[in-house]
């Protein structure tokens, strides 16, 4: 028969675990859509070298940081391959979406179709600067597109803000976050999302050159979300986060704010909110090239 020390020893160990389980859910929170991976490195650039970073927000902390998380933080954040999500399926011609359980704070509109529509060509992403136009890759990344389209027609980037830029030797521009704030302060910015996630797409011989557009993943696989990075020079990057479009108007745009520099308050890296901010006021993806 259970003593009342061992009932005590049950509790003490059911407590301890409970505390293992919500710091493993805040570590895969904090390192939620970063546009590099969990490990500090160097990236050598066009124009300089650039610090990998990993995202560690929440808890106080900033929200991009150059930290190496622990490997035991690593391996709670990293999706199970039994889990998904599944690389697109040419043969019955579907993608596959799966929820997101790491708890980060998202804006659910719900899941996109299995079947992509594959006439989408062109996105516009109007901003308060004016419109980027974007041509869609949608054969290659057949599923990226769909959810894209799907969070336009959802209204999903109505009124957010680009959260992060690069320096002269990290020339990017990071949106999709539809929580994030954008103004030096927030704890929180990137780490939003639509409340899924889904396989990258378009990785054989990609290259981060100036117009390409990327989506932002942490390390894990599977891990696309709905934050994409917009690149107006040219990065040196590993082939892990999925291309989907190249800019065919609207590079100047990013080139203009680019020059007014950041925010103080971003990662000790050079990066962070543009100083003169950039607002999406809505997104339209169209069949028309």
């Amino acid at each position: 028969m259970a003593t009342g020390k061992d009932r005590q020893k049950q509790l003490a160990r059911e407590h301890y675990e409970r505390q293992m389980q919500r710091r493993a859910e805040r570590q895969a929170r904090q390192k939620r859509v970063a546009i590099f991976g969990t490990t500090v490195g160097v990236l050598v650039v066009v124009g300089g070298i650039f610090a990998a970073v990993a995202l560690v927000g929440g808890g106080g902390s900033k929200t991009e940081a150059a930290a190496s998380p622990s490997a035991s933080a690593s391996a709670s954040a990293a999706p199970s391959a039994a889990a998904g999500p599944k690389p697109y399926d040419a043969a019955t011609g579907t993608c596959d979406y799966v929820a997101d359980t790491n708890g980060a704070p998202a804006k659910n509109v719900g899941m996109p179709p299995a079947k992509p529509d594959k006439s989408a060509k062109t996105m516009t992403i109007a901003t308060n600067h004016g419109d980027i136009v974007v041509a869609l890759a949608t054969d290659k990344a057949p599923c990226t597109v769909n959810s894209m389209a799907f969070l336009a027609k959802k209204k999903f980037f109505d009124g957010s803000k680009c959260h992060r830029m690069g320096p002269a030797s990290f020339p990017m521009l990071q949106c999709g976050d539809p929580l994030a704030k954008a103004d030096g302060k927030s704890q929180t910015d990137g780490q939003g999302g639509p409340g899924y996630r889904m396989a990258e797409e378009n990785l054989s011989g990609a290259k981060y050159t100036r117009g390409v557009v990327a989506m932002a993943k942490s390390q894990a696989p599977g891990s696309t979300g709905s934050q994409f990075f917009i690149i107006f020079g040219d990065l040196q990057l590993p082939a892990e986060y999925t291309p989907f479009g190249t800019v065919t108007k609207g590079l100047k745009i990013l080139d203009d704010v680019s020059k007014k520099g950041v925010l103080p308050g971003g990662l000790g890296d050079g990066s962070g909110a543009p100083k003169d901010p950039v607002e999406i006021k809505h997104v339209t993806i169209s069949g028309k090239s």
